[in-house]
């Protein structure tokens, strides 16, 4: 239970009211040591509560510190995305909604005279993505020095998106404070390691171990196409399934993302899209549209593999394979969130089957091959790439194959 923890009253009413009963293995983890100052460097899946886990022992702090006069934010948590920083925003403000704790969010894409009232006001919490802030900073228009706890979330995903320089940066001007946690949904790479190196200090490591209720239960198989036609046919026909309710599309390009709201819509399949230039209020509208269940059919790139947090999205379609694994596992970590099943579908080509490999050998498990009959492949380079493929095993079949014939072995020399 959450009492365990020592958190004030008004947070633990807060958590009631947004229906956590019982934290989750990451917040286990995290908030006591979190509590204590200690820095952190941690990894947990999406849709596990990582959230929360920052947030808690955050305004605890602040509640047991109290600010002595106005200024500027006290606490700073970086995101790469302008959704992951709305989302967390938000969550602050549940959190935070029976004390004085005050959050702003400062993000790219919006007039700059929407964020005059955070700048020059009083602020506790700010959530910001990296570009805007630092340009905040260097106009003299934010101070960081008032600076006490640095979170950065997902911050492997931010130095995939190049902001390595910029977050140097903001960590630079941050230089007082006295507590930094750095999250992500994997620490893989030594990009991300050596970065935590330089901005935490002496930090405890923590990953968690998810129950089977956290885990998400994520059905996943791939349907072979001939071309770029092929697929439109086979994501339309997939589309209007039942059972198909909520569902995110995903796609590499935004010209790819306009093309197929195109056709969706032409299929009679409303959809809305999410792509990096758009501005930010179309963007929000996008998200609530599809939030509310209005629309049940969001096209994107990966813009929204990170910090789109939306309940019950029942699939995740690949229209397009993505060219990292790591990406593959952001995206269909979208849907079977908290323990929800879901469907994770890829619509493949003969030319991203090494990519299915890879993606094969990273989560440990074959993507089987599914055939709508009526939409079978009918290029010879479909099937022979399908054949190919299934000589890779992942490391749980060759370990279930040398069992298998460790066990033939062992009758025959029993004969």
């Amino acid at each position: 239970m959450f009492e365990q923890f020592d958190l004030d009253s008004e947070l633990l009413a807060s958590v009631k009211k947004a229906g956590y009963t019982k934290p989750t293995s990451i917040q286990e983890l995290v908030i006591p040591e979190a509590m204590q100052g200690k820095d952190i460097l941690a990894s947990a899946p999406t849709g596990t509560g990582k959230t929360a886990a920052f947030l808690l022992p955050i305004a605890q702090h602040l509640l047991d510190y109290p600010r002595t006069q106005p200024g500027f934010p006290r606490v700073l948590i970086l995101t790469p995305t302008r959704e992951l920083a709305i989302q967390i925003g938000e969550d602050s403000e549940k959190i935070a909604e029976l004390t004085n704790i005050k959050t702003g969010v400062i993000t790219g894409g919006v007039n700059y005279g929407s964020h005059s009232d955070i700048l020059n006001s009083t602020t506790d919490i700010l959530v910001a993505t990296p570009g805007r802030l630092l340009e905040y900073i260097e106009n003299e228009q934010f101070d960081a020095r008032e600076i006490e706890i640095l979170v950065l979330d997902e911050a492997d995903r931010m130095l995939d998106m190049g902001f390595r320089e910029t977050i140097d940066r903001i960590v630079g001007e941050a230089r007082w404070r006295k507590q930094t946690m750095l999250f992500s949904a994997t620490l893989e790479g030594a990009g991300v390691l050596r970065f935590s190196k330089e901005v935490l200090n002496e930090p405890v490591f923590l990953e968690s171990n998810p129950s089977r209720k956290e885990k998400a239960v994520i059905h996943q198989w791939l349907h072979l196409a001939d071309n770029s036609d092929h697929k439109l046919k086979l994501l339309v026909h997939i589309l209007k399934q039942e059972g198909v309710n909520r569902t995110v599309v995903f796609a590499n390009k935004r010209e790819t993302v306009q093309y197929l709201s195109g056709k969706l819509y032409a299929e009679e399949l409303p959809c809305v899209w999410l792509e990096g230039k758009m501005p930010q209020d179309k963007r929000n509208k996008a998200i609530e549209r599809f939030k509310s269940g209005e629309i049940k059919v969001l096209v994107a790139t990966d813009v929204a593999a990170r910090g789109l947090d939306i309940d019950d999205i029942s699939h995740v379609i690949n229209f397009d394979m993505p060219r990292k694994t790591d990406i593959y596992v952001h995206r269909i970590g979208r849907t079977g969130r908290a323990g929800n099943k879901g469907t994770a579908i890829s619509l493949v080509e003969a030319h991203d089957m090494p990519v299915v490999g890879k993606i094969e050998r990273y989560v440990d498990e074959r993507l089987s091959r599914r055939v709508i009959e009526e939409l079978r492949p009918k290029h010879k380079e479909s099937r022979v790439a399908n054949k190919k493929a299934k000589v890779k095993l992942t490391t749980s079949q060759k370990k279930a194959k040398a069992k298998k014939q460790a066990k033939k072995q062992a009758k025959r020399a029993k004969k």
